[in-house]
């Protein structure tokens, strides 16, 4: 049976008091977290370590969410990893996000009860996928 601890996470956001916000939730719960303040030094830290989930803010100067998320997921070299995309906006282009490969999306103000079990839910597929 895994624990929180048996996980890593990386946060990515650009508003360093998010950052500060998720990582103390996640490191409270018990889970292993990295942070990342905009998307090249996000990509460098998945390449370099990946992690086993990670949060990602969709509005990113230079480089928004969903530009590191196809990045992530057109690199051959990186293992599947799930992506939770967090956004402030009220709708949210599934379409088009999803076609590029977050696993789900949390909105802003984010509930941090949705949040841990969303995570929980994610890191438990990834690691105990479904009997086919």
């Amino acid at each position: 049976m895994c624990t929180p601890s048996d996980f890593r996470i990386l946060v990515v956001d650009d508003i360093d008091d998010n950052l500060f916000l998720l990582q103390t939730v996640l490191e409270t719960e018990g889970y292993a977290v990295d942070t990342a303040g905009n998307g090249g030094t996000a990509l460098a830290k998945v390449t370099h370590s990946p992690p086993d989930l990670i949060l990602m803010d969709v509005m990113m100067p230079d480089m928004n969410g969903y530009e590191v998320t196809r990045k992530i997921r057109q690199n051959p070299d990186l293992p599947e990893m799930p992506i939770l995309m967090v956004t402030a906006y009220d709708s949210i282009y599934t379409g088009q996000g999803l076609a590029l490969g977050p696993n789900h999306f949390i909105r802003k103000p984010i509930e941090f009860d949705q949040l841990l079990t969303k995570v929980a839910t994610l890191l438990e597929e990834c690691h105990h996928p479904k009997a086919e």
